[in-house]
C-alpha cells in the first residue's frame, strides 16, 4: 500500500474543481461585506429619528433631493448615486429601521410602495419587466430607514450594482418576496 497521493484519482479532480468554484464565491462575498462596511460604515451607526436622513428628506426637512412623489405614507425621491438612468427610492414618513422590523401588519404598507413605485416607474415610460424593485436586507443597507429601490434599466446596471442588487440573494429581496415574506410574519 502507498502512502503517495494519486494525482490522477477522479474523487481528487472533483474536490479541486469544488475547491476552484468555492474561491470565487468566497471572494464575491467578501466583496460585498467590504463594499457596505467601508461605503456606508458611518451610515450604519445608530441614528435617533431626529438625526435620520430619509426621514428628514420625508418631512421637507431637507432638500435637495427634489421629491418626485408625495402621498400621506410614503415618498418618491431620484437616489443621489443611480444604478442606471431610473433609480429612485422610496421611503416611509414614518420611521421603520429597515425590512426586518416589519410583520404582518405591515404588509399594506410594503404593497402600496411597490404598486407606487411602479406606477411611478411606469408614469416614466420605464419597462416594469426591466426593473428590479426591492428592498436591501440588513446588515447590508445604506441608511437605517426602510427604503424600496425602483432601477431601470437592468442592462446599465455595473457589475458591482448588478451584485448589490442581484436577487434572490440575502442581502437584496425583491419586494415581491418581501410581502410574501411578511405575509407569514408574526405580529
Amino acid at each position: 500500500m502507498s502512502n503517495k497521493l494519486d494525482l490522477s484519482n477522479s474523487s481528487f479532480k472533483t474536490c479541486l474543481k469544488k475547491r476552484h468554484l468555492l474561491i470565487p464565491l468566497v471572494c464575491l462575498l467578501l466583496f460585498i461585506f467590504i463594499k457596505y462596511t467601508i461605503e456606508f460604515g458611518s451610515d450604519l451607526n445608530d441614528q435617533s429619528r431626529i438625526e435620520c436622513l430619509f426621514c428628514n428628506i420625508a418631512h421637507g426637512r431637507i432638500t435637495p433631493p427634489k421629491l418626485e412623489f408625495e402621498n400621506d405614507e410614503y415618498v418618491i425621491f431620484k437616489d443621489k448615486s443611480p444604478a442606471a438612468t431610473y433609480h429612485y427610492l422610496a421611503i416611509p414618513k414614518q420611521h421603520f429601521h429597515s425590512l426586518k422590523v416589519l410583520n404582518k401588519s405591515h404588509v399594506g404598507l410594503v404593497e402600496r410602495m411597490q404598486n407606487g413605485m411602479i406606477d411611478f416607474l411606469e408614469s416614466k415610460n420605464v419597462s416594469i419587466e426591466n426593473a428590479v424593485i426591492g428592498f436591501h436586507i440588513p446588515p447590508f443597507i445604506s441608511q437605517k430607514h426602510l427604503h424600496l429601490h425602483g432601477i431601470s434599466p437592468k442592462s446599465e446596471m455595473d457589475l458591482s450594482n448588478r451584485i448589490s442588487f442581484f436577487t434572490p440573494s440575502f442581502w437584496f429581496k425583491s419586494a415581491n418576496d418581501a410581502i410574501e415574506s411578511l405575509k407569514d410574519a408574526d405580529l
